[in-house]
């Protein structure tokens, strides 16, 4: 079925986009994730030519582009030429902290701020997981108390997205514990802060050359004009930009999904077994089918998600399902695609193995599959109330 997301000009940013990976990206991509960090050379390479920073307005330096089929296509790309270390932390700085700047930023923090990361000079990394807190954000524990025209923030956070290399972090804190919900806040931490410290960069399944870090905050002055947004409306602030976050989750997954049976469609056809390919073996064709199918079936909805994305109506539920059926497909058509490569799909010179690995986190992070469900449980008991 021929799919209608895709305009003429989509297609001629995809066109872009594949330069910018086979220039900057794919020739070094192997010693990144070697190494476990990728260049910052990668980053304002992409913002000379428009690869981040896309809802950036004009007037700060960005294309104030809010079509999000544009971060589609690059998602898409990544995907093709596997390289997901580096698509997850752009993800983190397009589809969270620059949207985060946009709506929530005064209008000194967004001259100050965006200009930098829309060129690729700034990387953000948002802090909200806690040592003992994840899905669970009213735990949280770090706080920030009111001292004169500053706030002394103090606390521990981890699996940190663009820990190591983040110039800017959008910092979750409780700001007064009497007030439940209502007592939590953002704060913009920057690099070179008292008591602002990064600990070690955590080696993970997979994503491997993506920095995740842990960040300690100690005793830490921060202005009072670097609160994000509204005090008080921490936990508000988070919950209304979740949708986006968990969509751009399924957006990578579906095509990270399509990525590995496309190489595996070619793979099977090439490999011969028995004097004959292995995609000649009724039970590979059948398989084939089978995840040809659910991936076109999920691209339908996430195509529609992505459209009531762009028109301001898609819901917290409709992003979670989205979020948690993707995201679990993509799960089992990678482990899938492993066993239609055999020994070698075991290889790391292969995608399909890197894939493989790269893939596990995306049920966890964003909310795992089980925090999912209940947002959408939850709301399947409200309605028949």
């Amino acid at each position: 079925m021929r799919r209608r997301i895709f305009s003429e000009d989509h297609e001629a940013y995809r066109e872009t986009v594949r330069e910018y990976l086979a220039r900057e990206v794919l020739p070094y991509y192997e010693e990144w994730e070697k190494e476990r960090l990728i260049d910052r050379a990668a980053w304002s390479a992409a913002g000379k030519i428009g690869i981040v920073g896309l809802s950036v307005p004009e007037e700060f330096g960005g294309p104030g582009e809010q079509d999000y089929r544009y971060r589609y296509v690059m998602a898409e790309e990544i995907a093709r030429t596997g390289t997901t270390s580096f698509g997850a932390g752009l993800g983190t700085q397009d589809d969270i902290t620059i949207p985060y700047m946009c709506d929530l930023g005064t209008q000194e923090q967004k001259q100050r701020w965006l200009p930098g990361m829309a060129s690729g000079e700034l990387i953000c990394a948002i802090a909200m997981t806690e040592p003992g807190t994840g899905s669970d954000l009213q735990g949280i524990r770090t706080t920030a108390v009111r001292d004169g025209d500053s706030w002394i923030l103090n606390g521990q956070k981890t699996f940190i997205t663009n820990g190591i290399h983040a110039d800017l972090v959008i910092v979750a804190a409780r700001t007064d514990p009497d007030s439940g919900s209502r007592g939590y806040s953002l704060f913009v931490v920057e690099r070179g802060m008292e008591g602002f410290t990064r600990g070690r960069k955590l080696e993970k399944v997979g994503l491997a050359a993506q920095d995740t870090a842990e960040l300690s905050f100690v005793d830490v002055r921060v202005p009072a004009g670097n609160l994000l947004g509204t005090e008080g409306r921490g936990l508000v602030h988070l919950m209304e930009r979740l949708p986006r976050e968990r969509l751009s989750i399924a957006v990578s997954a579906i095509a990270s999904a399509r990525a590995a049976y496309e190489w595996t469609r070619t793979y099977v056809f090439e490999r011969k077994a028995f004097g004959q390919s292995v995609g000649d073996f009724q039970n590979t064709r059948f398989v084939l089918a089978e995840l040809l199918t659910e991936i076109d079936v999920t691209q339908a909805y996430i195509d529609n998600a992505v459209l009531a994305l762009n028109d301001g109506d898609l819901t917290a539920v409709e992003a979670a399902q989205a979020k948690w059926w993707a995201s679990e497909l993509q799960k089992r058509v990678v482990d899938r695609c492993v066993q239609l490569h055999g020994g070698y799909g075991y290889m790391m010179e292969y995608p399909i193995a890197r894939a493989y690995v790269d893939s596990r986190v995306q049920t966890i992070y964003g909310g795992t599959t089980e925090i999912m469900k209940e947002i959408i449980g939850r709301d399947i008991a409200r309605n028949s109330l």
